[in-house]
């Protein structure tokens, strides 16, 4: 049964959020579809770029995205505290880049003499605006539609292109939240059309290192790996983009040992010391959406998480207390 997103997301426990979204289609979002020997390899930076453009426009960062042939996994951090300090102005900016907003909120934003009610209107709309730019589903919305009337247009025909609800996963921890952004930037390594970082395009560590190599500096809107204090200011992870390739590079080694007892004995330089738990990392890896359900942390933080969504039950909670306690 599915269920609300309101049961899927709670900001009270976490800001970091992972999010799939798959194509209905049998021919392919991306890549290349081999039954009707078209590429559609364009299609992929259209996803990236609006990616981007979208977390400049939302209180929401990306902290790791992977593009592949027929569905994209984003994990998102939510700024809900930058939206609320946002003035009328910025709010009703930020919206109109990507709607055009009524035709108050366009006046009121060139400089025309409203009335009373007239602006009170617009202040009203603005605080509707205000919740879509930090809500989730608002942003994969809005990733979405663009994506869909683009390839619709391209395919000249109509219709669904992504399945109807996108799936997410609450990442409670910095341990759930590493994990999970190793898995998503090995998407291509497992699915095996990468054979290593520097060419697993369309992902955000590919991202990451050709900005920091040509441009020597971050990328707006892809979070800054060794700090996250645009969401929170006391907390952040503690890794460097070097220490974080190698733990992807080592990762990788991982997933190519067709030894299942070497694979879980070798070992990881920087799993240790962020008490992720070594024996079960490849499986981790290689399988997140399916070792956790809809959130992934510890035991105390995914009982904390049932609560507050008012859950009877928590699936995969014993899953989270092996990996993460």
């Amino acid at each position: 049964m599915a269920q609300s997103r309101k049961s899927l997301i709670s900001l009270k426990d976490t800001p970091y959020y992972h999010c799939i979204s798959r194509c209905v289609r049998r021919s392919y979002l991306c890549g290349y579809d081999r039954n009707n020997r078209i590429s559609y390899e364009h299609r992929k930076s259209w996803v990236e770029q609006r990616l981007l453009f979208l977390s400049r426009v939302f209180a929401i960062d990306i902290c790791a995205y992977a593009v592949m042939s027929n569905h994209v996994h984003i994990v998102l951090c939510v700024n809900k505290e930058a939206a609320l300090s946002w003035s009328l102005q910025t709010v009703l900016h930020q919206w109109h880049k990507m709607h055009k907003g009524t035709v108050l909120t366009q006046k009121f934003m060139k400089g025309e003499i409203l009335s009373e009610s007239e602006y009170e209107t617009v202040k009203s709309t603005a605080d509707v605006y205000r919740k879509r730019l930090y809500d989730i589903s608002w942003f994969m919305r809005n990733l979405n539609e663009y994506i869909a009337r683009k390839a619709n247009e391209e395919d000249d025909c109509t219709g669904r292109f992504w399945e109807g609800r996108f799936r997410s996963q609450a990442l409670l921890t910095e341990k759930a939240l590493l994990s999970c952004m190793a898995y998503v930037d090995l998407n291509p390594i497992r699915a095996k059309v990468a054979t290593g970082l520097q060419d697993s395009y369309h992902t955000s560590i590919n991202k990451r290192l050709n900005t920091s190599i040509s441009q020597n500096k971050t990328i707006k809107g892809l979070m800054p790996l060794k700090s996250h204090q645009r969401c929170r200011n006391t907390r952040g992870l503690d890794l460097t983009l070097n220490d974080y390739c190698d733990l992807l590079n080592q990762s990788i080694e991982l997933l190519r040992d067709t030894d299942s007892t070497a694979a879980q004995t070798r070992p990881i330089q920087h799993v240790k010391p962020l008490g992720v738990c070594q024996h079960h990392w490849h499986h981790i890896i290689s399988d997140f959406e399916n070792v956790f359900s809809v959130a992934a942390g510890d035991g105390s933080s995914m009982r904390k998480f049932q609560a507050n969504t008012k859950r009877k039950r928590m699936a995969k909670i014993s899953s989270a207390a092996i990996c993460f306690d």
